[in-house]
């Protein structure tokens, strides 16, 4: 941000906003300070370093730094005050035209040695209608790359619509749990290098996908949350109909 104040109501320029209708997605430079991210990945690790764990936390032992922490914005005020960042808001509501509220939040580890996810579009996993989601993903590192298995990105590809998803095709670079986009080209992604504080706004229908952590020691942790225009609601996905406010 180069030291320019930027107001938290309104972010984004008119320039990045019509980057991201044309292409699905943005990258906003150090949306979150260091320190905040420094005190959010210790208050994680504490979460299950507890004995007993959280019920809402529990895992096997043996993943307990490693398994994704599932929707924390629902069970723990420091992840909501994340899910409620002023720049996230206020970059929400321009690109959306009305308030956001939060449907999904995960916390990512992303090990040395762990898969990726293979290209998808979330609108698969998230049907909403009208359609509104838009994900802030949030780097919690130093330096995310593609050694680390940073994103990757499709631009333009929000605007084909949803495509069929079937089985994923390499089960050593991704998890073999997701499905995959088919009818079209995926090689065609580019990766988004991220650095600790950064939020990357993406689509519900831009194709993207990370791939396996290959470096020695370092991790790739990152907190995601997905949000839908207040005056849209969530289909099929019990789990996911409450909807928190930024406010």
């Amino acid at each position: 941000m180069n030291n320019t104040y930027v107001s938290p109501t309104t972010p984004l320029t008119e320039e990045q906003i019509e980057f991201f209708k044309e292409n699905g997605y943005f990258l906003f430079k150090k949306g979150m300070s260091s320190d905040l991210i420094d005190a959010f990945n210790g208050h994680i690790y504490d979460i299950r370093n507890q004995n007993p764990i959280p019920e809402w936390a529990a895992c096997d032992e043996a993943k307990k730094y490693s398994l994704r922490l599932f929707n924390p914005h629902k069970h723990d005020s420091f992840s909501r005050q994340l899910m409620k960042n002023t720049i996230v808001r206020g970059a929400l509501a321009q690109l959306m035209g009305k308030e956001a509220v939060c449907v999904q939040s995960m916390y990512f580890y992303k090990e040395p040695g762990s898969p990726g996810q293979a290209s998808h579009q979330d609108y698969y996993y998230i049907k909403n209608d009208p359609m509104t989601m838009i994900a802030a993903w949030t780097a919690m590192e130093d330096s995310i790359d593609i050694e680390t298995g940073c994103l990757w990105v499709m631009p333009g590809t929000h605007k084909l619509g949803l495509l069929p998803h079937g089985a994923v095709k390499d089960i050593e670079e991704h998890e073999h749990w997701t499905e995959e986009t088919e009818g079209v080209d995926t090689s065609r992604q580019i990766p988004v290098e991220m650095e600790k504080g950064d939020i990357l706004f993406f689509s519900e229908l831009l194709i993207h996908s990370s791939k396996k952590n290959r470096s020695k020691d370092r991790w790739r942790r990152s907190y995601v949350c997905h949000y839908i225009r207040e005056d849209s609601n969530v289909l099929h996905r019990e789990d996911l109909r409450q909807k928190f406010p930024l406010y």
